[in-house]
């Protein structure tokens, strides 16, 4: 198949002019050449916002020499551009699961979008690879699209299918994708991914992230069975329990015996697992996140990380303090959609401190800390120190509960606090 549009990279990027809103692909997909390529030209332009998820990678348009060249406006904080938060870039406080509708709906124009795709097929066809999520919906509205087409992207199934035709710009250029090395679980995170396992059913529909604890909890499924995974993001520690049979969807009633995901982050070898790989469905985050989808899977279990938990249930993740640290993202979507699926369990997996000591269980938040999960959405909070179950519980049992989660050097202070705001005897769960 001829590709059309061929340029390079520099080329390309003259479709952006000032002013212009840019959307990048993000995650493991984010089209390196064709940001540095932007950036590059940066002298040349002003006043362009630029709009994506977390990328990885070199973000030079966040530096102050770019301030009047460029302006981030974030829907989740990346680390890489986090120190520029409240400097030459915002936050977007979004469900990721309501992304798209903000262009589809016409809420925010796109003017270019940066994708990084696999090699056509014979038809003509390039595959999105391993960040799906929020860009089918961009290349749908955006008005110009230019894409790096990288042989290293492997081709995925699902909603990410894009014909050349859709592409303004096509850049030749192979690029290996980004790879999320494997960051052995702590001693904590282990007993934390033990304690998770131990509530989770046969039969289960799994979402869960990137990290120490999600890494935690696969290890210790292997006598698990039957269980299936519907998440917004996925990691290759899934890859051995698919190997063994142990994921394969049988019991799944959307998308049965599929793996379905909106993006994924790992090394070479989970993106050769995804390559041409039909079991797996890259789906847009509108209808990963769709509560309305999620709940109709049976018992699914949602393992979701925070910053700090009050003891009334309120979780933060996105902020400490006043200070924006990473994103609402799709952690409601799932929490929600856990609790109204049948034999569902939403969870909140926490170590019980901060590496310098400082407990996560509070009697309040930070000021300025952002609720990200309510009170009244919160279930299961799982610590290395066990698993309190919060539905149907007030609010001195719920602080009883967590209180006995807490690492136990912060429990007495705990304990003055539940009878200060509650007073009398506390009650044993």
């Amino acid at each position: 198949m001829k590709i059309p549009n061929i340029m390079t990279a520099q080329q390309a990027v003259k479709l952006i002019k000032s002013g212009d809103r840019v959307l990048i692909q993000g995650g493991a997909a984010t089209p390196q050449a064709l940001v540095r390529a932007m950036v590059a030209r940066g002298p040349e332009l002003k006043g362009v916002e630029v709009v994506h998820l977390h990328t990885e990678g070199e973000c030079g348009y966040t530096s102050i020499e770019m301030k009047d060249s460029f302006h981030t406006n974030a829907f989740f904080i990346g680390g890489n551009i986090r120190k520029m938060i409240g400097v030459t870039a915002d936050y977007i406080p979004i469900f990721l699961s309501d992304i798209p509708s903000l262009f589809r709906q016409g809420y925010m124009d796109l003017d270019v979008v940066l994708v990084n795709v696999s090699h056509p097929d014979k038809h003509g066809f390039c595959s999105l690879g391993v960040s799906v999520d929020i860009v089918v919906s961009a290349i749908e509205m955006g008005k110009k699209v230019i894409a790096q087409i990288n042989k290293n992207m492997p081709r995925t199934f699902g909603d990410g299918i894009v014909h050349l035709n859709n592409f303004d710009a096509c850049v030749l250029l192979d690029e290996d994708i980004h790879e999320m090395k494997f960051v052995a679980p702590s001693a904590a995170e282990k007993q934390i991914g033990k304690n998770i396992a131990e509530i989770i059913e046969d039969g289960s529909t799994l979402q869960m992230g990137i990290g120490g604890i999600p890494n935690a909890v696969l290890t210790y499924l292997h006598n698990h069975k039957d269980l299936g995974v519907h998440t917004e993001m996925f990691s290759e520690g899934i890859v051995d329990l698919v190997e063994k049979g142990i994921v394969n969807g049988a019991h799944k009633k959307v998308n049965p015996y599929k793996i379905v995901s909106g993006f994924a982050m790992g090394t070479k070898r989970l993106y050769d697992f995804m390559d041409d790989n039909a079991e797996i469905e890259m789906r847009d985050i509108a209808y990963v996140n769709d509560t309305a989808v999620i709940r109709q899977n049976p018992k699914v279990t949602a393992i979701n990380s925070a910053i700090e938990i009050d003891m009334s249930g309120q979780v933060c993740a996105d902020s400490i303090g006043l200070r924006m640290f990473s994103g609402v993202g799709g952690q409601m979507d799932f929490m929600r959609g856990a609790a109204l699926s049948l034999g569902g369990k939403p969870i909140i997996a926490i170590t019980s401190t901060t590496a310098k000591g400082v407990s996560k269980i509070v009697p309040s938040l930070k000021p300025g800390a952002g609720v990200v999960t309510t009170r009244a959405h919160a279930r299961f909070v799982a610590t290395e120190f066990g698993v309190a179950e919060l539905f149907g519980k007030n609010l001195k049992q719920r602080a009883q509960a967590l209180r006995d989660i807490a690492h136990p050097d912060h429990r007495e202070d705990l304990d003055k606090a539940i009878h200060e705001r509650f007073g009398g005897t506390l009650v044993s769960i």
